[in-house]
């Protein structure tokens, strides 16, 4: 009799929480409705421009900086490698301590210095210093040395959710500025931030922000342009497979729907039928595509992307970024390869992979990739 009523009262339970669940579904908004985003006018493109001018030297020095234990794979990697690429300014991977910077949701790096070599190599602190998300958005060593950089004259870009970390510095009081969708509503419990929407990127008093991950491209190349100028820029993007970039972005196109929920909850109960894709880490390959492939192929809820190589040595990018392999292998069954797509130019490395996700999981996982990495399909 006990087990019975045991019994009863579990599937209770499940009911329970099925209907709660079920409500909550409902109660979430559909799929956002098509829309163009408003154009820049030229009087704030040109504002941007100007507040992103070098604040220090003609060839500036920028440093992208990551705490060791998680730091956001194509947030870090990508600025790095377009701005490696245009060859306008000298740039630097830092972490906050020696050893490797563990990215996230997949990949692992050797920066070029810690923030402790840097300060010794850089007393007068770089022009730029750019904050990607962080699995710790209050690292106390990462919040004082940005402090400390801003304090020497840098110009603080927060991409993406680094725009928190940027928060938690106080550097962003008084100050306009955006974040990821999904982190919206943790910036604006700050009240003394005031969040701007429909911009993929905010420039206020010597701080810039960014939206979304994929933010990161149209944001280093304006500054690009800011420090070399419009035809720079223009060869840069063509180099990555960009028509064209500025800031404009259609904030309701991004938000925590019903079909991004429902993927969610299925993608993650189908736990028997996941796959861990490998990626083989060959020398000179593109940080850029290969950060957003990595990327997006490790947010779909069913799959996982690793890098392989025959040894455990690290692999010299194109951009002279050290990479190291996840996993030693001299190949990768061919089932549980993602098509080839890291010799493509980054942007159509990205469009390549998300049709590749849409092939492979659907148009619902696809779309909520890009989703989550906040880029307008």
């Amino acid at each position: 009799m006990i087990w019975r009523i045991l019994a009863w009262s579990a599937l209770g339970c499940v009911a329970l929480l099925a209907v709660i669940g079920g409500t909550w579904l409902l109660l979430l908004p559909g799929a956002p409705a098509p829309g163009t985003p408003a154009a820049i006018s030229k009087d704030e493109s040109e504002a941007t421009l100007a507040a992103l001018k070098p604040p220090k030297r003609k060839r500036p020095l920028i440093a992208i900086v990551g705490i060791n234990d998680m730091s956001e794979t194509t947030d870090y990697l990508m600025p790095y490698g377009i701005l490696a690429r245009a060859d306008v300014a000298d740039v630097l991977t830092l972490g906050t301590r020696p050893g490797p910077v563990t990215l996230y949701p997949a990949l692992k790096v050797q920066p070029h210095a810690t923030i402790a070599e840097f300060d010794a190599a850089h007393p007068d602190g770089a022009d730029y210093v750019i904050v990607p998300a962080m699995s710790r958005e209050d690292d106390a060593v990462v919040l004082q040395w940005i402090n400390s950089q801003a304090r020497k004259g840098a110009i603080v870009i927060g991409v993406c959710v680094g725009a928190k970390v940027v928060a938690n510095t106080g550097l962003l009081d008084g100050r306009r500025a955006t974040t990821h969708w999904y982190s919206v509503r943790d910036l604006q419990k700050h009240p003394a931030i005031r969040y701007v929407a429909d911009r993929r990127l905010v420039v206020d008093r010597g701080v810039a922000t960014t939206t979304g991950i994929t933010a990161s491209m149209p944001m280093a190349l304006t500054l690009v342009e800011a420090i070399a100028g419009r035809a720079k820029a223009l060869a840069v993007a063509r180099d990555i497979g960009l028509a064209d970039w500025d800031a404009r972005h259609r904030s309701e196109a991004f938000r925590f729907t019903r079909p991004f929920a429902m993927t969610a909850i299925a993608n993650t109960l189908a736990f028997w039928n996941r796959e861990q894709l490998g990626i083989a880490l060959t020398p000179d390959i593109d940080e850029v595509s290969l950060a957003l492939i990595a990327d997006a192929w490790s947010r779909t809820y069913r799959s996982h992307a690793l890098t392989f190589a025959a040894t455990a040595e690290a692999r010299t990018s194109r951009g002279g970024l050290r990479i190291l392999p996840d996993k030693i292998a001299a190949d990768w069954p061919a089932k549980q390869t993602p098509p080839a797509a890291v010799d493509l130019p980054p942007a159509r490395a990205l469009d390549q992979t998300l049709q590749s996700i849409d092939a492979r999981y659907g148009p619902r996982t696809a779309d909520f990739v890009a989703m989550q990495l906040e880029y307008p399909r």
